[in-house]
């Protein structure tokens, strides 16, 4: 595996690592979730794809900015800017939770650069329940001081997850918190809140016609069948408004799916099939 990283046009440097070969597959994570969230389908995929993953501004090993610039538009310009850096031509999208709203976005500014779009969880509208509940720990540090506390807590604090195994809750800690002399710190700026409560401070924004702007791609959404943050409706008219949709309902999960359940990895290795078969007819 390569970790680099590049400047994106206002300075900021942003991470990301790059490994293997074949079909460039670019994942992008949640609001904030870096890279490390793709571990668990890089085991299954990475042999078999070029899998590149970015961490977003403000988040993972990427440096922080101006919280202004946390969006949904410029984080997709970043990682335009990544396929940039890298030379690719195309590339097929894997996007968890916002990783999916950047996805569409990309989409629409520069078409021809998608080769596909798998959403993870995540569609053109999404339930406000849900976002409620995400915000009541974004940018919060925990109560406890050790990832030891927050392991035993965690079958509490993920509401829709059943099922999973305690070493998997061990492996999510580290992902997500960090561990310091004087407790646990966040990894990402807690500055995203800003813009977090901003959005949350009127309607939600309409984003069928981004989705819809999607058409003729090859795509794929994996939901949590627990999920509280896209609804069972949303996903079925999602696959009406787009036939070939490859889609699948991970059960025992809620929101975000780890994507090395039986259901997420099916769909996944379909839709992989799919977006190559597209790359090889029109290599452009």
């Amino acid at each position: 595996m390569t970790k680099g990283s590049f400047r994106a046009e206002d300075g900021t440097q942003l991470a990301y690592s790059d490994e293997g070969s074949g079909l460039p597959v670019l994942c992008l994570a949640g609001l904030t979730r870096d890279g490390r969230d793709f571990d668990y389908l890089a085991r299954h995929i990475r042999d078999s794809v070029r899998l590149i993953r970015l961490d977003s501004r403000g988040r993972g090993a990427s440096g922080r900015a101006d919280p202004e610039t946390y969006t949904v538009a410029q984080e997709a310009q970043d990682a335009l800017a990544l396929l940039d850096h890298l030379g690719i031509v195309r590339a097929a999208i894997i996007g968890s939770s916002r990783g999916g709203l950047l996805a569409m976005v990309m989409a629409a500014i520069a078409p021809t650069r998608i080769a596909g779009i798998c959403f993870n969880d995540v569609g053109p509208a999404l339930e406000k329940e849900g976002l409620a509940r995400i915000g009541t720990y974004l940018g919060v540090k925990p109560a406890v001081r050790t990832l030891e506390e927050v392991v035993d807590r965690s079958p509490a604090a993920n509401p829709g997850f059943r099922n999973v195994p305690a070493l998997r809750w061990e492996e999510e800690t580290v992902r997500h918190f960090i561990q310091t002399e004087d407790g646990l710190d966040l990894p990402y700026d807690p500055a995203l809140r800003i813009g977090f409560d901003r959005a949350m401070t009127g309607p939600l924004a309409d984003a069928w016609p981004l989705f819809e702007g999607c058409a003729g791609m090859s795509l794929a959404l994996i939901r949590g069948a627990n999920s509280d943050l896209l609804t069972l409706e949303t996903a079925r008219e999602m696959q009406r408004r787009s036939p070939g949709l490859i889609r699948a309902e991970v059960p025992d999960r809620g929101h975000i799916p780890f994507l090395d359940e039986p259901e997420a990895l099916e769909a996944i290795h379909m839709w992989l099939a799919k977006c190559a078969a597209a790359q090889e007819k029109d290599p452009a």
